[in-house]
């Protein structure tokens, strides 16, 4: 429930459209509703100004659905759901098939509500192989109403592919860094751009990457300025980093 659904709840109060034991029904679930399993934060778009989303690993198909429909309805804004399989879509798309599932960022989201297309939010990614964690920032920053923009395969491998960018980083208010291996091109960029730059590690690369410590640790230990760094493959934590960035100064 957002701020817009209160008022209109007491507009209607106020006009008689309503009774008041009606609205009390209404905010009695609106600080969480409990359903045993989970609790849902239907306050939380009031306070964050996005509702809660779903983290799906290790819950069961019936419990994503439950909470989908849930956030749904006390929700004007889409409802997200991060770490999706396709075994688990194909289960949950028989019971909400208005969800639309983004197979590569493992996202499955309810669109609905007023879209909004702010600012600018560009996301580079080293390689293809860091390309799931990559369209998990990317489509959890659309949600939210940001533009975006998808640079990917630009490692410090082959830099001349990153240097030939220079233009649209430039226009960028946020960059998402999303780096396996060594994690080196957040420090590049920060670099090359006078952008906030949130820095995100992947579990890509061999052995010795320990599944993205290496990397984790190279982005904590950045010379360059501006450089703030999430956990590993937390593309949907950047995302929400940098939608939070991109709307300041909005009306």
């Amino acid at each position: 429930m957002n701020e817009n659904m209160i008022k209109q709840l007491l507009l209607a109060v106020k006009t008689g459209e309503m009774d008041i034991e009606q609205a009390v029904c209404q905010f009695k679930n609106l600080p969480f509703e409990d359903l045993g399993y989970a609790k849902i934060d239907h306050h939380r778009q009031l306070r964050k100004g996005f509702p809660e989303v779903i983290y799906g690993e290790g819950k069961t198909s019936e419990h994503i659905v439950n909470i989908m429909k849930k956030l749904k309805e006390r929700s004007c804004s889409n409802v997200l759901a991060t770490r999706i399989n396709k075994e688990v879509y194909e289960v949950i798309k028989e019971q909400l098939p208005e969800a639309k599932y983004y197979q590569d960022a493992r996202i499955l989201m309810i669109e609905q509500g007023e879209k909004k297309a702010r600012g600018c939010i560009v996301i580079l990614s080293a390689g293809t192989s860091d390309l799931p964690v990559a369209e998990e920032a990317a489509i959890t920053a659309e949600a939210m109403g940001n533009n975006v923009v998808r640079i990917y395969d630009t490692g410090v491998a082959g830099i001349h592919r990153l240097l030939a960018q220079r233009e649209r980083l430039n226009q960028a208010k946020v960059i998402i860094v999303v780096a396996g291996m060594e994690g080196a091109l957040a420090s590049v960029v920060g670099g090359l751009v006078d952008k906030p730059i949130i820095a995100v590690p992947t579990s890509v690369g061999y052995g010795t990457s320990f599944n993205g410590l290496s990397a984790l640790l190279t982005m904590l230990n950045s010379c360059a300025s501006g450089v703030s760094v999430v956990n590993i493959d937390n593309g949907f934590g950047a995302a929400y980093s940098a939608s939070l960035i991109n709307a300041l100064g909005e009306e």
